[in-house]
């Protein structure tokens, strides 16, 4: 059995590099780091290796193509409803509803500024 949690690190590709930081940023308050790695524009989430899980980074480049299949990331929040609310009114989507999961709290769908589909958590 691994020592760790089986995923590290992740990366949510976007079109728009400017465009995303500034969504995720007015959602959840990061501050980005902007890199470049391996040829690719990125903007690094915040990171802290006191914390607990993962942290990763917004992404361009011909193999990022934003989409709403594929994997799920799931971001911790305080509020859903406000987060949502944020959400909206920057123009995103609600892609699955704020909905109980058995006594371990609280999940939703939103569609990102680039079309990706991001899941929120709440205990």
């Amino acid at each position: 059995m691994p020592q760790n949690n089986p995923v590290g690190y992740f990366e949510i590709p976007v079109t728009d590099l400017d465009r995303a930081m500034a969504f995720y940023h007015a959602v959840f308050g990061f501050q980005f780091e902007h890199a470049v790695i391996d040829g690719h524009d990125m903007a690094l989430f915040p990171s802290n290796d006191q914390a607990t899980g993962i942290t990763g980074a917004l992404v361009t480049g011909d193999s990022y193509i934003p989409s709403k299949a594929g994997p799920r990331l799931y971001f911790h929040t305080d509020d859903i409803d406000a987060t949502l609310a944020k959400v909206l009114s920057l123009g995103g989507k609600t892609l699955y509803p704020k909905t109980s999961i058995c006594g371990i709290g609280w999940v939703a769908e939103f569609e990102d500024s680039e079309g990706n589909c991001i899941a929120l958590h709440a205990e």
